[in-house]
């Protein structure tokens, strides 16, 4: 076996800053040797060595203010001390057991999640863990077509995002993660989201939404729509898979009477409700759940990302009893070795402690609305901001072409991500950089989702850098 490439083949176990391989060296190591199919290259990688609360640091000790928090894995902010010293406790107490054995962690935190929504929800349910977004998203689906005799058949958001395994691409909208690989049983039937900016003109954001739900509730009106069998009494799908806030669509939030008018007419045709809170759980939104701002209860809930602040791949979902329960979903249904492993069960149990007591429920909406209203300042200066909106810390900025704004244009906003990435913005003497995520459905759209610990003073920051990138990027 060779030695590690970052020690030359006589060094002894100390490791000398000669045997360090430098930026330029690793990627072009990464080039070769590293599969660019479980990432995302969205321009040239970027290589960071360390990271602290609500940034990143290069190797040449360059600060990038980030702006979307591992895709809002990190909503608790790098390093966190509490949740990393919860890791660490774990670690030399109990950090692995088998799958088949029960940990003390497991069972508080599962008690944790399911009590807070038998309170809110008024139902009594259950809570089943796996390692990964697209994982709880797989168990889901098993959850739904057991519950449903089968049915394999769901509903789904045009612009919705639920995995890349095989199943969860079929009820994800966007074909090319299944172009090359089939399809899971069938694919989702996708519907559209009430995407007010892009929607019908002439209405409000609320007569949109509940001109959406009607068009939806027409399939039913006839057998002849294909969705329902009315002498039957039965529809053909099981589920409704659903982000209350679009993630990787673009951050696109819907008028608050939408999902109460939808679930009306799943609860009539007898179509469970799955949200998807793997992006928006956790308090990005100014609640637990987003599906909370909606006033609807689920039947359903997935969950993963920030459960552990990025330290551990710990997911999972919260399910009503009469779908999850041991005789109807019994022991052996899904199974992964590492689920409810131990590290990752005792920092979400820390995690939901620190999300309780840090009172995000307050501080969120509060640091969100100054965001919402500092984006609003810089759409009224730039023409090429078409859209700014926001739940909570979950933000939006829609770029345009500053002709209309309104014409999608992806390449200025591939632009603004390769300049950010530089590190040279200045403000107040010191240079930074800034970390963006791209979503929406023309991949036009800068998603915001900032550790929800960022401070008013880095939000200053964030709106300083983000008008100088804009002036800047307008100019070519």
């Amino acid at each position: 076996m060779r030695p590690p490439l970052r020690l030359a083949a006589s060094a002894g176990p100390e490791r000398s800053a000669e045997h360090e391989l430098d930026t330029a060296e690793l990627l072009q190591l990464e080039a070769i040797y590293c599969s660019h199919g479980d990432t995302v290259h969205y321009s040239e990688p970027k290589l960071f060595e360390r990271c602290d609360g609500s940034y990143l640091y290069d190797a040449e000790g360059r600060q990038y203010l980030d702006l979307q928090m591992w895709y809002s894995a990190v909503n608790f902010g790098y390093a966190n001390r509490r949740l990393n010293d919860a890791l660490k406790r774990q670690i030399d107490r109990l950090p692995q057991v088998a799958s088949q054995y029960v940990h003390r962690e497991k069972i508080e935190l599962a008690a944790t999640i399911a009590r807070d929504a038998e309170a809110k929800f008024g139902r009594k349910g259950r809570v089943h863990f796996n390692v990964g977004g697209s994982q709880a998203i797989e168990d889901s689906l098993k959850l739904v077509r057991n519950a449903a005799n089968g049915k394999s058949l769901m509903f789904a958001f045009e612009g919705g995002y639920h995995g890349r395994t095989l199943g969860a691409s079929a009820i994800t909208s966007s074909y090319r993660y299944r172009r090359r690989f089939g399809h899971f049983g069938e694919r989702a039937h996708f519907l559209p989201f009430p995407y007010h900016f892009r929607g019908a003109k002439g209405m409000s954001k609320e007569e949109y939404g509940l001109h959406c739900v009607q068009q939806f509730e027409r399939l039913f009106e006839s057998e002849y729509n294909g969705v329902w069998d009315p002498k039957a009494g039965q529809a053909e799908y099981a589920a409704f898979y659903i982000e209350t806030v679009q993630g990787t669509g673009g951050y696109v939030i819907p008028p608050r009477n939408f999902f109460r008018e939808l679930k009306k007419v799943l609860d009539r045709y007898g179509i469970l409700l799955v949200v998807d809170e793997i992006q928006m759980g956790f308090f990005r939104t100014g609640k637990l759940w987003s599906i909370e701002h909606f006033g609807v209860t689920p039947d359903v809930i997935v969950f993963g990302k920030a459960l552990t602040n990025g330290l551990n791949p710990l997911s999972g979902l919260w399910a009503a009893e009469e779908l999850i329960n041991p005789k109807i979903f019994p022991p052996g249904s899904t199974h992964s070795t590492f689920a409810a492993n131990p590290l990752g069960t005792a920092i979400g149990l820390e995690a939901m402690k620190l999300m309780h007591e840090d009172d995000f429920a307050t501080s969120v909406p509060k640091k969100g609305a100054y965001f919402l209203e500092g984006l609003e300042e810089l759409k009224r200066r730039h023409k090429i901001i078409g859209d700014v909106d926001g739940l909570g810390l979950a933000l939006r900025v829609e770029i345009c072409e500053p002709h209309d704004s309104f014409t999608p244009s992806k390449a200025i906003v591939d632009h603004m991500v390769d300049e950010a990435l530089k590190g040279d913005l200045e403000h107040a003497g010191k240079r930074y950089g800034l970390v963006l995520d791209i979503g929406g459905y023309f991949k036009n759209v800068i998603t915001l989702a900032p550790a929800l610990t960022i401070t008013y003073e880095e939000i200053d920051l964030a709106l300083a850098l983000l008008d100088q990138l804009m002036t800047r990027v307008a100019k070519v």
